[in-house]
């Protein structure tokens, strides 16, 4: 007697279904949805080596200032920055906010409180 070949065939592949409507109808998004911003291939421009700028969007170092160590041009620009903290983090450049420079007082404002000074005996 031969033996049989054993037959393994896969089952059918059943149809997805989409995800449930919400209540008026429209699909739900769901929260854990990666957004994507078209715009982000742009850059920001102005941008230079040693200029402060605040970290926009979220994520890691999220509203703290830092400098831009290097820049890097590609499909998305993006920057390294690193925070006063002494930490570094490679920054989309449209995530990056321009801030003035701070400038040291007027010299009328130094004179203004002027220190007082024991008199000498």
């Amino acid at each position: 007697m031969t033996k049989r070949k054993v037959d393994y065939s896969r089952g059918r592949p059943q149809a997805r279904r989409g995800p449930p409507a919400g209540p008026d109808g429209a699909p739900v998004e769901r929260p854990n949805l990666a957004t994507i911003n078209m715009q982000a291939g742009a850059g920001r421009a102005g941008l230079s080596v040693g200029d402060r700028v605040r970290i926009g969007g979220t994520g890691l170092y999220a509203g703290e200032i830092a400098v831009i160590e290097r820049l890097s041009a590609g499909a998305i620009p993006s920057a390294l920055v690193r925070t006063a903290a002494n930490n570094t983090r490679q920054v989309r450049t449209i995530d990056l906010e321009p801030v003035p420079a701070e400038r040291p007082p007027a010299p009328a404002e130094r004179q203004a409180a002027p220190a007082e000074r024991p008199p000498a005996d």
